[in-house]
């Protein structure tokens, strides 16, 4: 049920004709109440899409009504007809839906630069069509109109002590951190403050969404929204609401990255004992976005020389000379020589494990990505985007 798992909310899907497949491809989820509370972290991107823009400035009370959500065009760089569209879109929900414009948030993703009275007609037909299919049922088919080069939509749902957490997500390429890195859709019915609400959002999408480093590439369009409906009655100890929202946005960051853009490695990169954790986000990221690296994962091959050379290049704390490698459970390196043979590690399944120890502190980061694939450039050189 994913983003109506959680009471007080409705959501539908729609087939509006932005995607020439005629699947669905506009999705509108929508809070009941009683309480109508909203928290957003967006894309840190300057070249940001008029539904960012938008949305940026619709979230700074604390208050949402609704999200509505298109595929099949992402309504950027599109100049000012592109912004009226996004505020007509939230002009039409709000009519229909009897609340303030300013209280609905927009998302879009597709193709940059489109868009004419065609993309706006259809956009706008959507959003009257999708809020008049509303229901508590509906999470599932808004899953699949926000899909883009998805293979299968992202849901996940936890439930604690009286209270539920739904989520929703897409994406598939241009999954780099930046404080979202993608478009996802949080419900929950626990009573909680616009502060409350806004502080878990960060705390998680901070080790969860902003950790996974799929291919380097930050979108313009990413946006993760917090719906807080209080349906449940029930007010969290904020740790434990807190635990329970990572735990969402984690799950559904390890099913973006395993359904990475023609990606055969899911890759783990847990940096250890490091000075701070920003020195092991920093390590992490390096290595997640070093294609040598990713090239060599892709051919089975434990070049942990690649490692090394990676992290080099950080200005994090350490001696590369003192450092250890362990890929899938074997250290291929130690004090900055060779251990294990490389024909020891068993790079076959899909499932990855990278270990880089500093030793030089106690903290710690994983970073989540993927492996650099010929599908891959194959499907961002066929597919616009």
């Amino acid at each position: 049920m994913s983003v109506t798992a959680a009471q007080g909310f409705e959501a539908a899907g729609v087939a509006s004709g932005l995607k020439s497949t005629g699947k669905k491809d506009l999705a509108v989820v929508v809070n009941r109440g009683p309480l109508k509370v909203g928290a957003a972290v967006f894309t840190s991107n300057r070249a940001k899409a008029n539904p960012i823009i938008w949305s940026q400035q619709a979230i700074a009370d604390g208050v949402v009504e609704a999200v509505v959500l298109n595929s099949g065009g992402a309504n950027c760089f599109t100049g000012s007809f592109g912004f009226q569209t996004t505020h007509q879109t939230a002009e039409k929900a709000a009519e229909l839906l009897e609340v303030s414009p300013g209280d609905v948030l927009v998302c879009s993703t597709g193709l940059i630069g489109t868009g004419d009275e065609v993309f706006r007609g259809k956009v706008l037909d959507g959003t009257a069509a999708a809020i008049a299919e509303l229901s508590a049922e509906g999470g599932a088919a808004a899953s699949l109109a926000i899909m883009t080069t998805d293979s299968k939509p992202k849901r996940a749902v936890v439930t604690d002590s009286g209270w539920t957490i739904g989520g929703m997500a897409k994406g598939a390429g241009m999954l780099a951190p930046g404080l979202a890195t993608m478009l996802v859709v949080i419900t929950t019915d626990a009573v909680l403050d616009s502060a409350e609400a806004d502080a878990a959002l960060r705390r998680a999408t901070g080790v969860s969404f902003d950790r996974l480093d799929s291919d380097g590439c930050m979108s313009t369009n990413d946006q993760v929204t917090l719906m807080v409906s209080g349906a449940s009655g029930v007010r969290p100890d904020p740790d434990a609401f807190a635990q329970a929202l990572t735990a969402v946005c984690a799950d559904l960051a390890r099913q973006l990255q395993g359904d990475a853009e023609g990606a055969s490695h899911d890759i783990t990169i847990e940096v250890t004992h490091a000075a701070s954790e920003a020195d092991a986000v920093e390590v992490g990221r390096s290595v997640a976005r070093n294609n040598l690296f990713k090239a060599a994962i892709f051919g089975n091959d434990p070049n942990w020389g690649r490692v090394l050379a990676a992290i080099g290049t950080t200005a994090a704390a350490f001696d590369p000379y003192d450092v250890d490698v362990w890929m899938n459970g074997v250290r291929v390196c130690t004090a900055g020589g060779p251990d294990a043979p490389r024909e020891a590690v068993d790079l076959t399944p899909r499932a990855t494990h990278l270990i880089i120890d500093l030793r030089v502190g106690e903290a710690t980061a994983t970073i989540l990505t993927n492996d650099l694939t010929h599908d891959y450039v194959h499907e961002n050189s066929a597919y616009s985007s």
